[in-house]
């Protein structure tokens, strides 16, 4: 196995009590990714990443963990419970090391806590309910929480979902920057345009990966269609793919007997 690589899936089947949700997949993350993945709801997106991160198990193929990863998760917003009473610090605090003794936190772990929070533009915001911060201000809260482990990989799912154009391109802003840093990112994503088209890596998943690569190589119609079940338009605009609604086909006039 090659020294950076993180994990590895070959020829993977994967599902929960039904169907098999996913097929035939082989994925591999390396150190110094930075991959989104993409494709239609209940293509199993999500699904992927539960492989990935092995809270799903495979119930065929091969997954290839390197020893002692340190894997960080971020959940869709959508999926928390927001009414739990929980204040930004601690649920920050919840992405400290699970092998913790002591029920209240160490001087070292506050202000971890505190430097990841200030970092990440909310530090003034800790002792606030989960409740009462904004989309881009909770997301940078469960970014905090999950750097708190330093994680050599750091999986997202849906990270920019229900968020403005201003807050998507700050998210996209800080993952760069952890991407910098060596963190290696793996990400589910519906923007085409406004997410995935400015990162390196694309999969395209629809039960089964598509096609993978570079934006210029996975944004093109055919495997937008065989992706999505629908047509659709690329253009470019500064080197960059752009994706629009394919235009309708044009009718055929109906001759009426005269």
């Amino acid at each position: 196995m090659n020294a950076a690589t993180l994990v590895k899936l070959t020829d993977v089947h994967a599902g929960y009590d039904g169907p098999t949700v996913l097929s035939d997949i082989s994925l591999t993350v390396n150190q110094g990714d930075f991959t989104a993945i993409v494709g239609p709801s209940g293509g199993g997106k999500t699904t992927l990443l539960r492989v990935l991160l092995g809270t799903v198990k495979a119930a065929a193929g091969t997954v290839y963990r390197r020893q002692d990863l340190r894997v960080s998760y971020v959940p869709q917003l959508e999926t928390v419970n927001w009414d739990f009473p929980l204040t930004v610090f601690e649920c920050v605090l919840i992405g400290s090391s699970p092998g913790r003794l002591l029920p209240w936190p160490s001087r070292a772990e506050k202000a971890a806590v505190a430097v990841l929070l200030d970092r990440l533009g909310v530090g003034g915001l800790s002792g606030r309910h989960i409740r009462e911060l904004s989309g881009g201000q909770q997301q940078r809260m469960f970014l905090a929480r999950a750097l708190l482990r330093s994680p050599q990989l750091l999986v997202l799912d849906e990270p920019t979902s229900g968020v403005d154009a201003s807050t998507r391109h700050d998210v996209l802003h800080l993952l760069s920057d952890l991407h910098d840093e060596g963190i290696a990112i793996v990400l589910t994503t519906h923007d085409l345009n406004g997410m995935a088209a400015h990162l390196p890596h694309l999969v395209c998943v629809k039960r089964r990966i598509i096609a993978e690569g570079s934006p210029a190589e996975v944004i093109t119609s055919t495997v937008l269609e065989q992706t999505y079940g629908a047509r659709m338009d690329v253009l470019r605009h500064l080197g960059v793919p752009l994706v629009v609604d394919a235009a309708p086909e044009p009718r055929t006039p109906i001759e009426v007997a005269g």
